[in-house]
């Protein structure tokens, strides 16, 4: 993309650079866009002998148009120039300076893989922890924050699979070495249960289907699990702590991690940069 757009300025440029030096290249254009009126002119006159009013009328304002833009280009070549510089140059600017393509609600920073957590990550594979019973995720306190968290998929297998192993590695350290027992609470997430959860307002989303890499397989959302119990709310100082260490963890595995967003999501990570 870089070459692409570097190429297209430097034709742009040369092509304003000829029109404004050389008048030839200006009558050459005024005779282009005569001719192109000309023709369009001349397909629509069928349509002027079959009495069709409209189309002789835009055949007549087309071919003046084009009479009018050659006559411009001619008498303001530089004005003509500016103009082409100013519609031209933006799109390629942009495409320039612009980076990786994000979806909405993150900064999409880079973290540097800490070197213990690469190690993890070329071990072994991990394998999945054993599903909890249902109603670890339906009791009231899990309700009040998370109310439809009964209808979640927890299913691994769903996950893409380096990002499987990555949040796999992310729930090890924070239990081998935070004390932090970790639970996913949703991964794989339908189009329809992403736009049923962006409907019940953007205290719960702002991402419809399709905006969330969660459609892809590559987003959790995770909390702790204390004494049996899960624990997601933020007033808990014990959790609020447990979320910063995951946090950090997550983003020395190569994570991007949602509690850096403006709307802020501790419990959520995703992979950023691939497509199932």
């Amino acid at each position: 993309m870089f070459v692409f757009s570097m190429l297209m300025l430097f034709v742009a440029t040369c092509l304003g650079g000829w029109l404004a030096l050389f008048p030839a290249g200006r009558d050459a254009l005024g005779d282009t866009l005569q001719r192109w009126g000309a023709h369009f002119g001349r397909r629509l006159n069928g349509a002027q002998r079959g009495g069709t009013d409209g189309a002789v009328a835009a055949a007549r304002g087309l071919r003046a148009y084009a009479a009018r833009s050659g006559a411009l280009v001619r008498r303001h070549p530089l004005l003509s120039v500016l103009g082409a510089a100013f519609v031209l140059l933006p799109p390629f600017l942009a495409l320039l300076l612009s980076g990786r393509l994000v979806l909405p609600g993150g900064d999409g920073g880079t973290h540097e893989v800490n070197q213990q957590v690469a190690e993890l990550l070329r071990g072994e594979r991990l394998a999945a922890p054993r599903p909890l019973p249902p109603a670890v995720f339906t009791t009231m306190e899990v309700t009040m924050v998370r109310p439809k968290l009964a209808g979640a998929n927890r299913n691994w297998d769903l996950l893409d699979a380096e990002f499987s192993q990555r949040l796999l590695t992310v729930f090890r350290i924070m239990r081998d070495q935070h004390g932090y027992e970790m639970v996913l609470l949703e991964g794989y997430r339908s189009p329809e249960r992403q736009n049923e959860l962006a409907d019940a307002g953007g205290h719960v989303t702002n991402a419809r289907a399709f905006q969330s890499y969660h459609q892809f397989g590559l987003a959790g959302d995770c909390a702790f699990l204390r004494d049996g119990k899960l624990v997601i709310s933020e007033r808990d100082t014990w959790a609020m702590r447990g979320y910063q260490l995951y946090g950090e963890v997550a983003e020395a595995a190569g994570l991007t991690w949602g509690g850096r967003w403006k709307m802020m999501d501790f419990g959520h990570t995703e992979l950023r940069g691939r497509r199932r």
